[in-house]
């Protein structure tokens, strides 16, 4: 498979990539060796970017995928792992660097990001962090550093900043989860947004293709409408199968059938206790009262009468809404 140059970075990366966060404990929960086996699957068939974060406890799995593997700074075709923190402060990102290093046995982290930056006054409140990786980076422990991100704002911000090596934006063709300021983004701002921070150099991967899986059953034109965009290098999937990897690689290289559609009959949507705010409007939009407030205040799918219709996930502000 082919890989792109991540913006001005000398980093490369394969076209698609896999996003770690599926196989964990807040989704599919596979053991440790089974969701070590599909990443070492996933690089078998040319998949080499990897993505995980603190806040996934999904570390472990690429330590055990990556046990036999060279993972020496200067060793070649090793696979590129980005991490993320959603901490503040100096110290407490300079303990995420650490534990991520420790946790996954690594010399060298090739991307670390912060996670999930908001829109202001986030960026300013989390200066501390920002300077913890970027003196990390000048040490030569981090190879480049940047934001994940839904807000429009933030992504646009990050093209004038010139620390900042690349983005990890969220975008699909139904705009589901994108932000601007407190307000609903659309695909198109985001896509703008993209293009800005490509045309200054920065190296951009993309979330959510298939908005939280809600997308899946447009599989080819969700994928083609992320790839057409100026400057994304790889989008980011979240694998929990072999046949995902394989069909994600075939897109790659070309070779799936432009009317091809995965089975989505088993998945099921699922309301990230983490992102959700309570606010209620998915609850007002599901046509068979299948979501309700649990005792936290959250909201919460009962799948015994869940339709999966899907209704619920373009009306969430935060993109809580997942299918797996």
């Amino acid at each position: 498979m082919k890989k792109n140059r991540l913006g001005n970075t000398d980093i490369f990366v394969s076209p698609v990539s896999f996003g770690v966060l599926t196989v964990g404990n807040t989704q599919l929960n596979l053991p440790v060796e089974e969701g070590a086996a599909l990443i070492k699957y996933a690089v078998s068939k040319g998949i080499n970017f990897f993505d995980t974060a603190q806040y996934y406890r999904t570390y472990p799995y690429l330590r055990e995928a990556l046990r036999d593997v060279d993972m020496s700074k200067d060793a070649p075709e090793r696979p590129v792992i980005c991490t993320k923190s959603l901490d503040l402060s100096y110290e407490e990102m300079d303990f995420a660097v650490q534990e991520a290093l420790r946790d996954m046995d690594l010399e060298v982290i090739d991307i670390f990001l912060l996670h999930e930056v908001r829109q202001d006054p986030d960026w300013e409140t989390r200066q501390g962090a920002w300077q913890c990786l970027r003196d990390y980076k000048e040490k030569g422990v981090i190879r480049a550093i940047g934001v994940s991100t839904h807000h429009v704002d933030v992504v646009e911000k990050m093209a004038d900043v010139p620390e900042c090596d690349v983005v990890f934006p969220l975008i699909n063709f139904a705009g589901l989860g994108i932000r601007k300021g407190a307000d609903h983004g659309t695909a198109e701002e985001m896509k703008d947004a993209i293009e800005k921070c490509a045309a200054a150099g920065k190296g951009l991967f993309a979330m959510k293709a298939f908005g939280g899986g809600n997308l899946t059953g447009s599989y080819m034109k969700a994928l083609n409408y992320v790839s057409s965009i100026d400057g994304i290098d790889s989008i980011m999937v979240g694998i929990g199968k072999k046949e995902e990897v394989d069909s994600l690689v075939a897109f790659a290289e070309g070779t799936l059938p432009p009317d091809f559609q995965p089975d989505v009959s088993h998945k099921k949507i699922h309301i990230d206790p983490g992102d959700c705010e309570g606010c209620g409007t998915c609850i007002e939009r599901c046509p068979n009262k299948a979501i309700f407030r649990n005792r936290d205040g959250i909201a919460q799918v009962d799948h015994d009468i869940c339709l999966t219709c899907g209704y619920c996930a373009p009306v969430c502000p935060v993109r809580a809404i997942i299918m797996y």
